[in-house]
């Protein structure tokens, strides 16, 4: 993978935790153009490769803009992110990706953000308010005021009726009701980042939607940290070969790291790219993109994980 090498020209706090991180080319020069909804790998100062979306309108050609929220249960590229890292600094950047395209042209958008979640979607709201595209809503759901990105922006007078910003103080009984937004599919494209149980529940509201017009997009620093996360083992059945995947391993780095060439792209269970054949065990599904009928036979091995004891896969 070609990386190419940008400085740290601004660093921000610009919510309780959330940093963004402004990055620019050493000599000046216009980078490569990116489309909303995309995002680039980082090599973080302690060796990791870590993905974040870019945040900043696709229009300004002269700057990539990643907002990060400190992971502090994280796997630590976070956390090195944020405090490892100066202005001026140049730091390893790889091609850019877009797994979370905006449709264009489409009758409406209807984007719900939770917590961080909001970054791809403030790039797809430059976007549109800029071209005078489409109108859209943003239902952006977050703990407190005070953790809650680009506030301030996203309350102006010119977003008034566009968007919904709701706090539930950490209290699911708080929490925003959706239900009305999707009880009656209106044509709109929905876009959907944040947090696993935010997007699990706009998924079975819009079970009734057409699949097309439903979009994820989802990037966790804790994937592989989950309380719930049990170790069990992987048996390659064209091999016979068994690997042992520890409880804060992700099945995927398992993998890898036994030497075998798995596709991938999000890492978060939502693009598809890392499907593979299960031939039996039991697994614990955490994607949102196969079918219930489709997880009988294949697993997102980036975010799934088997329950116990030993799953067989197709590799």
């Amino acid at each position: 993978m070609a990386m190419m090498s940008l400085r740290l020209s601004q660093k921000d706090e610009v919510a309780e935790g959330i940093v963004s991180f402004e990055l620019r080319h050493p000599d000046g020069l216009d980078l490569p153009p990116f489309t909303c909804g995309g995002h680039l790998s980082i090599e973080v100062p302690n060796g990791m490769l870590r993905k974040y979306s870019l945040s900043n309108d696709p229009a300004e050609t002269d700057r990539y803009v990643i907002t990060v929220k400190r992971e502090t249960a994280g796997r630590g590229g976070s956390i090195s992110l944020h405090d490892d890292t100066k202005i001026g600094d140049l730091l390893q950047v790889g091609p850019l990706q877009n797994d979370f395209e905006l449709v264009p042209n489409a009758a409406g958008y209807i984007f719900v953000a939770g917590g961080i979640g909001i970054t791809p979607i403030l790039s797809m709201i430059h976007h549109l308010t800029n071209e005078g595209g489409p109108r859209f809503k943003l239902y952006y759901l977050s703990r407190n005021p005070e953790t809650t990105a680009f506030r301030e922006m996203l309350t102006t007078p010119a977003m008034r009726g566009r968007v919904v910003v709701h706090h539930d103080q950490g209290d699911p009984a708080n929490a925003y009701d959706l239900w009305p937004v999707f009880e009656r599919p209106t044509g709109a494209h929905v876009y959907c980042c944040g947090p696993r149980p935010l997007m699990d529940a706009v998924r079975d509201m819009t079970g009734h939607w057409s699949a097309k017009a439903i979009h994820f997009e989802a990037f966790s620093d804790a994937t592989a940290a989950r309380a719930d996360n049990v170790a069990f083992q992987v048996e390659l059945a064209r091999s016979g070969d068994v690997i042992d995947v520890p409880a804060n391993v992700s099945l995927l780095d398992a993998l890898r790291a036994h030497g075998c060439e798995v596709a991938s792209s999000c890492e978060s269970g939502t693009c598809g790219s890392c499907r593979t054949g299960l031939l039996d065990g039991d697994v614990d599904h955490r994607d949102l993109a196969l079918t219930d009928e489709e997880r009988a036979r294949a697993i997102m091995v980036c975010v799934s994980r088997g329950t116990s004891g030993t799953i067989v896969l197709d590799l």
